[in-house]
């Protein structure tokens, strides 16, 4: 899992001072958005690969 340093650049881009929830939201939601991102680059790899062997 990557540190929140790591995610800092989506941190920024979701959080909000006027939001009630807060930073540690914020960094929730930017390990989830990472993840999904990883799963979507992993599936066209794998299309991709699929694709090669027809």
């Amino acid at each position: 899992m990557k540190t929140k340093a790591e995610l800092q650049s989506i941190i920024d881009q979701i959080s909000s001072a006027d939001s009630p929830v807060g930073m540690d939201a914020a960094y929730v939601h930017a390990m989830i958005l990472d993840h999904l991102i990883s799963i979507t680059e992993r599936l066209e790899r794998m299309e991709a690969a699929l694709e090669t062997r027809d």
